[in-house]
Parts: C-alpha cells; sequence; structure tokens
C-alpha cells in the first residue's frame, strides 16, 4: 500500500459537502507555513563578574574554530560563561541562536537523545513533523543541509560525551558551536577547549558582594566576606547560594553568618536550594561513575591529606599502580580531581567533603583498612627516605607486615630523590601525624621518627621540637621502649640546634641508657656519636672518648655510615678544639661517604674540609673544597648547606682581599637564610657582611651590620655566636680609636667564648683586649692577656698564631724597665 502523507490529503475531494459536487477549499488548502524559530538563546546572565579573559578566548576564537568547548567542576559557572558569550555572539549569527540543555546532570532528566534534539530543532527551522527523517543519521543530514550558507549559532549545554554531540554539530564553516561539558570532551576533534577554573579571590568575593547586595560593608564585614569564599572554595555556585540566603535575611549580619557556616559539621546541607543544591550537583556526576571508580572516589574523601599522588592512591584503594593511574585519569578527565601537577591530584574542598559524607556509609572496617594501607605506605616509605638523608642509620621496625597486606613501598636510590619525595609529601605526612595522634597512636613514634631528617633540614626546629616530644610521650605511655629511645635521640638533637646544649645532652644520655637496656648497639652508637659531639663541641672532653666508643660499635656492626659520621664529627670539632688528626680523619670520613653513595655527607665533609683550609691559611684548597661542597648542595636542594658553604666562601674571600666576591657570597647566604627562616644563620651573614665593609673602610655601614647581628644573636640567646659578633664590634672600635669602648666589648666576647667553650674567639677576644691595653697604657695586663691568645692559637694550629706571637715578642721587647 502507498504511503499517506500530506500531499494525498491535499488531493481529496469533499464528497459530504454540497449536493453540487464542489471542492471545499478550506480542506484541501495546503498547510500554512510553520513558524521558523532564529533566536532561542536562555536570558543572559543578571550577574556576570569578570570571566572576561575566559569570554575573550572565546570571542578571538570566532572564525578560527567552528566549535569551542568549556569545561569544569559542577557549579563553576560554564553556562553562565557561554550564556554571556552566545548574547555578545549573537548578532554575527542572524540565521539562527539556539540554546539547547542535554540534560546530562540535571535531576529528573536523563540525558538528551541526540535524535530528539535534532528533532526539536529541526521543527524551530520550520521543518513539518511529517517531514522529518525518522533516523539518527536521517536527521542530522537534514539538519545539516539547512544549515549550509547559514550563520547559526549553537549552545549546547551539559554534554554527556563526543557521541551525543558529534551528530548536533553543523558542518559549515560560518557557524559555531559553544559546548559544555562536566568532562574534558577529549574525542571531539578539531575543538577548542577551555577549562574553567574556580574564581579566584577577589572576584569571589566581588561575586558574594553583588549577589547579597550588601554594598557598604564594614571591615569586619570584608574579612567575614573573605571566610565565606575561601569556605566555598571559590565555587560560584556555592558563594551564589549562601549570598542569596544573606539578601533574603536582612537581619542577618555577614560575620554571624561567616562564624556559623565556618562551624557547621556539614557545609553541604548548608548550600541547599532545590535542584540548586551543591549536593545534588556534586551527585549527578558521581552516580555516571562505574563502582571501581566511586570507590576509589570515596577513597579519596578518607585521605587526611590535601593532595595524593599514583603510589599512595594504589596503596589506599587497595588498586595496582596502573589501575590507579587509569582510574585517576577517569576522575580528572570527569572534573571531579584537580591535577597540580603532573601525578599529583586534589580534590576541591567541597567534593572532598562530598566524598567523606558518602565515605562515611560505607563499612568501617574497609575504611579503617584503606587507611591503614595509606598510613602504612607513607611510614615506610618515610622511612626509606629518611634513610637517604639521615646522619646514622637509625633503628626502624619492619615493613613486612604492610608488604605482605599489598602495600607497594617506595625505595630511593638517591638522597636528591628521597627529599625531593619528602618536601612534596611534607605536608601529607604531617597530616597523617595528626590523624595517627588522634586515631591510631601506635603509629606516631615511628611516623615522627621518619620525619626526623626533613625536619633537621628544613625545620622549623621549634615545631621538631614538639612533635619529637609528643612522639617521646606517646611512645612512653604505651611501653614502646625502641620508640622512647629513637624519640630522645630526635629531640636531642633539635635542642642541639637551638644550642639548648645541658638539654640536649642529658636527652642523649637518657637514650644510651635506653638502648643500652634494650641491647640495642646500633641506637647505643649513634647516641654515643651524637652525645660525644656535642660534649666536644661545649668543652666537656669526655665527647672524645665516647666518640671513640661509638666508632669501635659501628666498625663492629660493619656500618660504614655511622663509621663515616662519627669520623666526621671527631675531625670537626677537632678543628676548634686543635690537634692535626682532623684533616686525616674528615678524609676518611668524605671516604666512606663515597663509597656508600651518601651525598649529604659528602657535601658536608667537603665543607668541613674547606673550613679547616681556611682556618689553616690555605685558602686556595678552602675555595677548592667549598665550591665542590657547593655543587652538591645544590644538586640536592640543600639550602641550609648552600647558604653555610657560600657564607664560609664569603670569610675566604674577606681574607684574601677579595672583597667584591666576598660581599657577593655573603648576601646571597645571608638572603637564603632570611627564605629559609634561619636567623642564626643570617646574624652570621651579616655578621661576615660587616667584616668587609670594616675592613673596606665603610665603618658606619659595618655597625649597622654587626648591631643586625647582634640583635637577632641575642632574640635567639646564642652565646656562642655572640662572641664572634662582639669580637668584630671590638675590632671595629679599635679601627675608629674607640678603645674603652672596645676594651668593653672585648670582656663580653671573652665571656660569651668560654662560656660556651670556643678556644678560637677567646684567643681573639685575649687579642683585642691586649690591644685595647697597650693603647691605654696598661702594658703589663695586656702582656699577660696576649701570652693566653698565643699559647691558645698555637694549640689550635691557626694562622693567627704567627702576627700574634709577633705582636707578642715586640710587646716584651717594648716592656718597661721596672
Amino acid at each position: 500500500m502507498p504511503e499517506f502523507d500530506a500531499r494525498d490529503q491535499a488531493r481529496q475531494v469533499n464528497v459530504a459537502g454540497d449536493n453540487t459536487g464542489t471542492i471545499d477549499a478550506s480542506v484541501h488548502a495546503p498547510p500554512p507555513p510553520r513558524p521558523v524559530v532564529t533566536t532561542a538563546l536562555r536570558r543572559d546572565v543578571g550577574v556576570f563578574i569578570d570571566r572576561e579573559d575566559e569570554l575573550q578566548r572565546i570571542l578571538d576564537a570566532v572564525g578560527a574554530v567552528s566549535v569551542h568547548t568549556v569545561d569544569g567542576m559542577a557549579g563553576v559557572g560554564k553556562t553562565a560563561l557561554v550564556t554571556r558569550a552566545a548574547h555578545v555572539l549573537a548578532p554575527k549569527f542572524p540565521d539562527g541562536r539556539y540554546f539547547i540543555d542535554l540534560h546530562t546532570h540535571t535531576p529528573g532528566h536523563s540525558p538528551a537523545d541526540p535524535a530528539d534534539v535534532l528533532g526539536r530543532l529541526l521543527i524551530g527551522l520550520g521543518i513539518d513533523p511529517r517531514n522529518i527523517p525518522d533516523s539518527l543519521d536521517g536527521r542530522r543530514d537534514q539538519w545539516r543541509d539547512r544549515l549550509t550558507g547559514k550563520r547559526v549559532l549553537l549552545v549546547l549545554d551539559d554534554a554527556r560525551d563526543h557521541a551525543q554531540i558529534e551528530p548536533l554539530l553543523p558542518a559549515g564553516p560560518d557557524c559555531l558551536t559553544l559546548v559544555t561539558s562536566r568532562r574534558r570532551l577529549i574525542a571531539l576533534d578539531a575543538a577548542k577547549p577551555l577549562a574553567l577554573d574556580v574564581l579566584d579571590h577577589a572576584l569571589a568575593v566581588e561575586l558574594f558582594c553583588v549577589l547579597a547586595h550588601r554594598p557598604a560593608m564594614t571591615g569586619a564585614d570584608q574579612r567575614a566576606v573573605a571566610r565565606i569564599v575561601e569556605l566555598c572554595g571559590f565555587l560560584p555556585l556555592a558563594i551564589a547560594l549562601l549570598a542569596g540566603r544573606l539578601a533574603h535575611h536582612p537581619a542577618w549580619t555577614i560575620p554571624a553568618l561567616a562564624d556559623g557556616f565556618a562551624a557547621t559539621s556539614d557545609r553541604l546541607t548548608e548550600l541547599d536550594a532545590g535542584d540548586r543544591a551543591v549536593y545534588a550537583a556534586f551527585t549527578m556526576s558521581y552516580q555516571h561513575l562505574p563502582p571501581v571508580r566511586q570507590r576509589l572516589f570515596r577513597c579519596l574523601g578518607l585521605h587526611p591529606g590535601i593532595d595524593i599522588d599514583i603510589a599512595a592512591t594504589a596503596a589506599l584503594a587497595g588498586l595496582r599502580t596502573t589501575e590507579a593511574r587509569r582510574e585517576l585519569d577517569a576522575l580528572y578527565v570527569d572534573h571531579l580531581i584537580d591535577e597540580t601537577m603532573p601525578g599529583r591530584y586534589r580534590l576541591h574542598d567541597l567534593l572532598r567533603e562530598y566524598a567523606r559524607v558518602l565515605a562515611a556509609a560505607d563499612p568501617s572496617d574497609d575504611n579503617g583498612r584503606a587507611l591503614d594501607r595509606l598510613l602504612d605506605y607513607y611510614q615506610h616509605t618515610a622511612v626509606n627516605a629518611d634513610r637517604r638523608l639521615a646522619h646514622s642509620t637509625r633503628p626502624a621496625r619492619s615493613a613486612a607486615a604492610a608488604v605482605a597486606a599489598g602495600v607497594v613501598i617506595r625505595d630511593f636510590g638517591a638522597e636528591v630523590q628521597a627529599l625531593s619525595w619528602l618536601r612534596s609529601e611534607r605536608v601529607n605526612l604531617l597530616n597523617c601525624l595528626d590523624y595517627a595522634a588522634a586515631h591510631q597512636i601506635s603509629r606516631v613514634a615511628d611516623l615522627t621518627g621518619a620525619l626526623a631528617g626533613l625536619l633537621e633540614y628544613d625545620g622549623p626546629w621549634p615545631q621538631a621540637q614538639t612533635l619529637h616530644r609528643q612522639a617521646q610521650v606517646t611512645a612512653r605511655q604505651l611501653g614502646d621502649r625502641i620508640g622512647d629511645a629513637n624519640a630522645l635521640t630526635d629531640l636531642g638533637r633539635t635542642h642541639a640546634l637551638t644550642e639548648r646544649h645541658a638539654e640536649a645532652i642529658d636527652l642523649y644520655q637518657q637514650a644510651l641508657d635506653g638502648y643500652r637496656d634494650l641491647g640495642n648497639r646500633l641506637g647505643e652508637a649513634n647516641a654515643l656519636t651524637y652525645c660525644g659531639a656535642l660534649r666536644q663541641w661545649v668543652g666537656d672532653d669526655a665527647g672524645t672518648a665516647e666518640l671513640h666508643q661509638a666508632l669501635g660499635i659501628y666498625r663492629d656492626l660493619g656500618d660504614r655510615l655511622g663509621e663515616a659520621n662519627a669520623l666526621v664529627y671527631l675531625g670537626a670539632l677537632r678543628q676548634w678544639i686543635g690537634g692535626d688528626a682532623a684533616t686525616a680523619e674528615l678524609r676518611q670520613a668524605l671516604t666512606l661517604y663515597r663509597d656508600v653513595g651518601y651525598r649529604f655527607g659528602e657535601a658536608t665533609t667537603l665543607m668541613n674540609l674547606g673550613f679547616h683550609c681556611q682556618r689553616n691559611g690555605d685558602y686556595a684548597e678552602a675555595v677548592t673544597l667549598c665550591g665542590q661542597a657547593l655543587v652538591i648542595y645544590r644538586d640536592l636542594g640543600n639550602r641550609f648547606g648552600e647558604a653555610t658553604t657560600l657564607t664560609n666562601l664569603g670569610v675566604v674571600h674577606q681574607r684574601t682581599g677579595n672583597f667584591a666576591e666576598a660581599i657577593a657570597a655573603s648576601e646571597q647566604a645571608r638572603a637564603i637564610l632570611h627564605e629559609i627562616g634561619n636567623r642564626l644563620g643570617e646574624a652570621h651573614a651579616l655578621g661576615n657582611l660587616g667584616i668587609v665593609h670594616r675592613r673596606t673602610g665603610d665603618y658606619t655601614a659595618a655597625s649597622a651590620l654587626f648591631q643586625r647581628a647582634v640583635a637577632i644573636l641575642r632574640e635567639l640567646g646564642s652565646g656562642f655566636w655572640e662572641a664572634i659578633a662582639f669580637n668584630e664590634i671590638g675590632q671595629l672600635l679599635i679601627d675608629t680609636g674607640e678603645l674603652r669602648n672596645a676594651l668593653d666589648v672585648f670582656t663580653d666576647a671573652l665571656g660569651f667564648a668560654r662560656g660556651t667553650g670556643n678556644s678560637f674567639e677567646q684567643a681573639r677576644a685575649l687579642e683585642g683586649l691586649a690591644r685595647c691595653r697597650t693603647g691605654l697604657g696598661e702594658h703589663s695586663a695586656a702582656v699577660t692577656d696576649l701570652r693566653e691568645a698565643v699559647e691558645i692559637y698555637q694549640r689550635l694550629g691557626v694562622p693567627e698564631a704567627e702576627p700574634a706571637a709577633e705582636y707578642l715578642s715586640t710587646l716584651e721587647h717594648d716592656a718597661p724597665s721596672p
């Protein structure tokens, strides 16, 4: 049977009309033409807060590309941006401007079928429904045919994927399609993508203020708005919902709203306005994920840290590394996580809260196992990294249980990789430590100990002391004797770094007793090394014996790293107390460090050797050795070591009269030390700069630099370095003829030097006193002081001994007759 259509109907005769048999024109006339819809855009946004850069990118692309995609997370403002762009561009597309909602994430709707969308578009072009093909391909071809030679703008909002979009795209070069999606439409060829991020702080504040209709704001109001937008994660949808609530409650104050929002345990509930709720928007994205990806997303909400890499994700979710990489990439494509740098991912704050809400409904045992795997990964990987930084091989627990649970623990081939990993994970590790302190206290001592090397490298040392004390107290409460002894050792090191020497020695002694009770010879040797080195530093001769005990134990254990550490402490400290063995011990340590591949130890030993050469007047060798150390420190990214070496180089250049190089090196050191917050080192660098300016005759600048150094040292309570600074100020006063003031300053310097066991600075102070007394006519006292100074210089074997001895000979020769 032939198909019946509208054309057959037009040819039929009305035989039921009148008796004359005439044709009824009202029945047989063709149907009137269907109206053509040329403008069907969504109304323009009322408030459009400066997405000018993104808008301009779209506008500039017109003519260059025919498809422009805008992707981003739920609520970020994609629809607002393309709506504004469409209205700006509308005059350029007179043949049609259409906005189509594809409903991929609309509650209560299924994603739009492209065939249905094409049907509506073709009807809008004036085509009779009866003439529209049934198949998707037929409708696509008809749509593209009708747009030939026309200028049409098409907005496709909330697209699902390439398959949904492709049939809707016009084929003509004069048409433009703007697409929004929560997914990155990677498969859409030739499209120009624009990934939309959250607002920056200033624009977020502006959006809130405009939507809240609160033009007059106090300082307290402005601070409260800043808190609100930060708590909203700068997400436009969240900001708009809170601002809208405030606009409808004129009695509310902004600070009260901020306080309430900050205090709530469920921010997502506060951001609820029916279909525009943030929770609902997130759910529409989440529900489309396959089960494995949903579980991974929920696991990410359990993570105590701020971001995560692929290896940690694999441990957390119990996935293979390849699976974790694939699933993270899929979540990134769906804008459910951000990639902050290659291989590192982060949840938006509100998405993290949403993931935690979802994870709370999972079985607690599953969540507990996931967190155990994650903490095992961080703890044991940090232990492996710390081994590359540590001054000794520290006693540690086995990772066998974690490995048996399927956790893949990273190892590091070199110190630079270990340090890089620790620095990149620092915040995560500290957050995991906070979590352990609240939920798994048995981990606290080991996890803190794994951070010891990083905390010593980068500080801040007061924070390190707090963490190690917390670890020690926790370990003792749990009866964890090895954890207690390890924490005491780490705590002792942080006290030594901050010049709390007596407390540090007591802590080392407690740790030593603990290790001996346990029969842990490695721990015993470490404690002896640290304690002996510190005793030597403060002038306690018992330190040498302890270091030799440690050396013997390390050699018995075959611990070459420990042996090298003990040797470097012995060698470095002999520089201060005198002794020809210093160079030999340091050279032995250097060989051992190179053998075991410990580059930090190598750099430190090179620096100590350079310092030793500088003290002995071998300045060319000092420059060479310090230069080698500087290269390694920079390779490792160890800024403190770099700055210390630059400081030593500055001293060498100053002593050889290369004042421009001395200023450059000392200023570089000061800038680095200031940047990393090492105030003691900064004071030292300021003092070195003062010496250079004194020697070049710029006494005003020298005095100002010395005073800045002393101010820092007094605040820190650092008597050792105050002795150095006061000796330099005394010399400056001699140069300017202020002998009586110089005498007082050298007297103070001598007190500081004796109090801290600094023999070299004692000699310098005594020599300064002798020169002042000579100028003041106190000849006998001058000879007494200078004899003691020469004796110390000669015992130390430093180049200052010879000129001081010549000066003493002159004084003794010129002594007045009795």
